[in-house]
């Protein structure tokens, strides 16, 4: 499956109900640690884009929780995100950059995507239209909010399973 057709699912799939909350100028991000997300750790696995999806969570350390995602659709890793979660302060960032399956970076070399937090909420971590929640012990949702060709934004799903 091509790049531009794995693109064209990301921002043409979308969930009805409304699960992100978005970050404005005006909006002070609250206080939180490391700890309080530290049940993200782990090996998480689940279908997404006609795909498997993997993301693979480290327990804080060094003020950062690291991160790694990868798409495979028909036996071809189509992409890879690298990031973390960083305390920053009081509160905490979630900063990613996408890499090709060739591992050529989509974003310049200084620049990452940023999502600011705006809400800790029992077993829901809200970052900027960037949502992760807690199902179970063993499973989790992620929703992210994706732009269209159009300008238009959608809430995508990704549903995940621990590996074990």
């Amino acid at each position: 499956m091509k790049l531009s057709t794995i693109l064209l699912l990301c921002f043409s799939v979308s969930c009805f109900a409304q699960n992100t909350m978005s970050f404005s100028d005006n909006d002070i991000p609250p206080k939180a640690t490391l700890e309080d997300v530290s049940w993200v750790t782990g090996h998480w696995k689940g279908e997404a884009f006609g795909g498997i999806a993997e993301e693979i969570w480290s327990p804080p350390l060094g003020d950062s929780m690291m991160f790694v995602f990868k798409l495979v659709t028909e036996g071809k890793v189509q992409f890879y995100e690298v990031g973390h979660i960083q305390q920053r302060d009081e509160t905490l960032i979630l900063q990613l950059k996408h890499f090709h399956g060739s591992l050529k970076g989509w974003e310049e070399k200084d620049e990452t995507v940023d999502f600011k937090l705006v809400k800790l909420e029992g077993d829901k971590i809200y970052f900027d239209d960037f949502t992760i929640e807690r199902i179970s012990e063993n499973e989790i949702n992620m929703y992210v909010v994706v732009g269209d060709e159009d300008g238009s934004s959608k809430e995508v799903k990704f549903n995940y399973k621990r590996e074990q």
